[in-house]
């Protein structure tokens, strides 16, 4: 590894450098997992929904194909998707593809939300073909952080027809507690009178199932991981020895949680953004958690935020939930 005397390496994106050294120059190492989410990265995420550990997107995708027609039951014609974390259409389309009983499309205009802006401009030309029909209006931003929705969710602009928000994929659980209620909560303000909120989350269950889902037998999750000292070494003037570091996924039963880690397995320095970053052997940085709830617990999260639930969905298995929220205002 060079030392300090030579070269930094240039950052090329100062909001990425910004938002890793605020984990890394922490007592206790992290990273934020919006990071995870470049080009590759998302390549590698759609590459775990499909591996034989990985059931959660399995059972999601059985319960949307069964809640699609309720969904379009109880929405009017020309209604707007606002969908959360959308690095693809995968599971919008269940409800983007619905008609009413006059042939009429459910949603008119679908608002994807997603940090990952080149993912984004791809979905919008494939549901360009797909969707002729369909208004899409990509927005760019963090979906942890409150915003105001494009001018196309005002009912004014959907036929006074309330606003639908999608959240998919048991992304809730990659938030702590406290930030899954501000979430819910600026998702109801943002969405506005009359809306309605669809939550994926996975169930709290037997570890020997939840660790192999975050661990698989194949690396695609341990490459997945690494890929975020790939982006930094890339986009923040960091000098991270990829085979310095080991995968780590691990059961947290008191938290309820399943954590990610990268592991140092030497002493070493790594510099980013004009900063010596140590590591002692053993040390690891904290890349994630999923919190797996059970339903009555998120239940009292969403209430805290101002929602009501108004119907739920288990898998077969009864691993994985989709429950239906409306805006208690």
């Amino acid at each position: 590894m060079p030392d300090d005397a030579g070269f930094p390496i240039p950052v090329r994106d100062p909001e990425v450098a910004a938002s890793a050294l605020a984990g890394l120059l922490a007592e206790r190492k992290t990273l934020p997992a919006k990071l995870f989410y470049d080009e590759e990265g998302c390549r590698l995420f759609y590459k775990i929904t499909e591996l034989p550990e990985y059931y959660l997107t399995r059972a999601e995708r059985g319960i949307l194909r069964a809640v699609g027609a309720i969904v379009a039951d109880m929405t009017p014609a020309g209604s707007v998707l606002v969908e959360y974390g959308a690095s693809d259409e995968a599971k919008a389309t269940h409800l983007l593809e619905r008609r009413t009983v006059d042939g009429q499309a459910v949603f008119g205009t679908y608002v994807p939300i997603d940090v990952a802006a080149p993912s984004l401009w791809r979905m919008k030309a494939r549901l360009a073909a797909r969707f002729p029909g369909l208004r899409v209006t990509p927005l760019v931003a963090d979906f942890n952080q409150p915003m105001v929705l494009p001018a196309e969710c005002r009912p004014a602009e959907c036929q006074n027809a309330p606003a639908f928000g999608f959240f998919p994929g048991s992304t809730i659980g990659n938030l702590e507690p406290g930030d899954a209620r501000r979430f819910l909560l600026h998702a109801r303000q943002s969405l506005g009178p009359g809306a309605r909120f669809l939550l994926g989350m996975d169930l709290r269950k037997d570890p020997a199932i939840l660790v192999p889902a975050y661990d698989d037998r194949d690396g695609v999750t341990a490459a997945f991981n690494l890929n975020l000292l790939v982006r930094l070494n890339r986009e923040a003037g960091a000098d991270f020895d990829l085979f310095a570091f080991d995968h780590r996924a691990v059961w947290n039963d008191a938290e309820s949680r399943i954590e990610m880690h990268l592991v140092s397995r030497r002493v070493q320095d790594v510099r980013i953004g004009g900063h010596t970053i140590r590591f002692d052997e053993g040390e690891t940085i904290h890349t994630e958690n999923s919190y797996k709830y059970t339903i009555e617990a998120m239940l009292q999260i969403a209430g805290a935020a101002g929602w009501h639930k108004v119907d739920q969905w288990l898998d077969r298995d009864e691993r994985f939930a989709v429950i239906l929220f409306g805006n208690a205002e």
